[in-house]
């Protein structure tokens, strides 16, 4: 039977190893990955939407009808490339549309140059008369 005493060289710690025993420290982390895993709930990448639901109904017999008026640069209304009098007839031709059963869309075109005050005037009559189909159009001349 042969004996350790120490080693040839002369080391004093008795052959100790200081390095850290990392095992336990591994085995506790993979414990909590694995819990974490479990305990996480699933995540679902769904977007609820309410389709349409098939009908029998016919397609509407005829496209809607368009009503275009232009704001000029100078504040100039034009009523389908006609130009507006004044503001009363603007008013009279906006009333007209907001008093019809199946009102026609509107389509409000600004020039880029235009004073909004211009095109506010003519969506505060058209909101003030009952104008409810109505949309500003051209609007990829803003985007430069």
């Amino acid at each position: 039977m042969a004996m350790n005493v120490g080693s040839a060289d002369g080391d004093e710690d008795g052959g100790m190893n200081a390095a850290i025993n990392t095992t336990p420290l591994v085995d506790v982390m993979l414990v909590l990955l694995i819990m974490l895993i479990i305990t996480i709930p699933v995540q679902t990448h769904a977007v609820n939407m309410n389709m349409p639901v098939n009908s029998n109904q016919p397609p509407p017999p005829k496209p809607p009808e368009i009503v275009k008026i232009d704001v000029d640069f100078d504040g100039t209304v034009y009523w389908q490339a006609e130009p507006v009098s004044g503001r009363g007839d603007l008013q009279v031709r906006l009333y007209r549309i907001a008093q019809m059963p199946d009102q026609p869309e509107v389509h409000l075109k600004p020039n880029k140059l235009v004073e909004y005050k211009h095109v506010a005037m003519v969506l505060a009559e058209a909101q003030r008369l009952g104008v409810t189909k109505i949309g500003i159009v051209g609007n990829e001349q803003f985007m430069n």
